[in-house]
């Protein structure tokens, strides 16, 4: 145990029960790095409801980018733009799962977390649940566990900075995570943060006091349970204008990825044909020669989608 109730509650998030299909899979994606692995964190839809079925979401945390087996490209791309993404499709424990993962390396991601990070996509991500499905020794789960509190200490901070001058630590919460989203390219509606926050809301309230006092941010609690940090309006002033550049950088960031998730994009197509059939009902037969080469393949895969009527269906 250590002398800090935050990370105590988040070692204790982090080592949370998984379904045996789950650990034995991130143990899978672990060992494609041939030791440079040093842990797997699983998050996301399915970790909330307990589930098996759509898309395992995990983030493979690595020694370097380079030990992960695959084109040097992908790996420079990774150095410069990461995390690289990639979708298998496999039978665990007799469960037949799908799964989409993203690399870093371990520096990567500690500088992600941090308060300096211009990205708002990885502490964002990670002050919500997540758990250590996989850790190569007690050593990087410690490492792992920091992490994760930095992430909550660098939002719980942006959420004193943004939010209001007083007011129950969910709407804190809400009220962070509506302007991560607005700042990112993002599908979901905007009030899914709300919805994020309901889904925890006994966690959330008890995360964010404990962050404020991790990050050395006075405030007050009244008798009603309302918070107040006490932060001057100069400091306000100047969280507001270095929350304008993450989200001016929000949206580019995210168009580059995909651009670059062209290329690097391993398991890209099985992963699109998952979608369709998803979607339509329709499924395609994909070849290894159209998984090796997605953006030659694409033309021809878009006329046979056509020719059955899958936009149709779809839409």
């Amino acid at each position: 145990m250590s002398e800090e109730p935050l990370r105590d509650l988040l070692a204790e998030e982090l080592r949370c029960e998984l379904p045996a299909a789950v650990t034995q899979l991130a143990a899978q994606l672990a060992q494609r790095a041939n030791g440079e692995a040093a842990a797997v964190l699983f998050y996301g839809s399915n970790l909330r409801d307990a589930r098996l079925d759509g898309v395992l979401d995990f983030y493979v945390l690595l020694d370097r980018v380079s030990a992960w087996p695959g084109p040097r490209l992908a790996s420079l791309a990774n150095w410069l733009l990461p995390p690289n993404v990639g979708y298998i499709e496999t039978t665990v424990d007799g469960h037949a799962l799908r799964a989409k993962y993203a690399l870093l390396s371990a520096t990567q991601f500690r500088r992600g977390v941090s308060p300096a990070a211009l990205d708002t996509t990885l502490w964002a991500r990670f002050s919500q649940p997540s758990c250590c499905a996989w850790a190569r020794s007690e050593a990087d789960r410690e490492a792992v566990t920091d992490a994760v509190r930095q992430a909550v200490v660098t939002a719980a901070r942006w959420a004193a900075e943004l939010g209001p001058a007083h007011g129950d630590a969910l709407l804190f919460w809400r009220t962070l995570f509506a302007k991560t989203y607005a700042a990112e390219l993002r599908v979901e509606k905007g009030a899914r943060g709300d919805d994020l926050v309901a889904r925890d809301a006994e966690r959330y309230a008890r995360l964010l006091p404990q962050a404020w006092r991790a990050a050395g941010i006075a405030f007050e609690t009244t008798a009603a349970g309302q918070l107040a940090p006490r932060l001057t309006l100069s400091s306000r002033d100047a969280a507001a204008r270095r929350w304008a550049v993450r989200r001016r950088l929000g949206k580019p960031l995210n168009i580059a990825r995909l651009l670059k998730a062209a290329f690097t994009f391993d398991g890209a197509m099985d992963y699109a044909m998952w979608k369709v059939e998803r979607h339509s009902g329709v499924r395609l037969e994909i070849t290894d020669w159209q998984r090796r080469h997605p953006l030659l393949a694409a033309p021809g895969i878009y006329w046979r989608l056509r020719e059955r009527n899958v936009w149709r269906r779809s839409g």
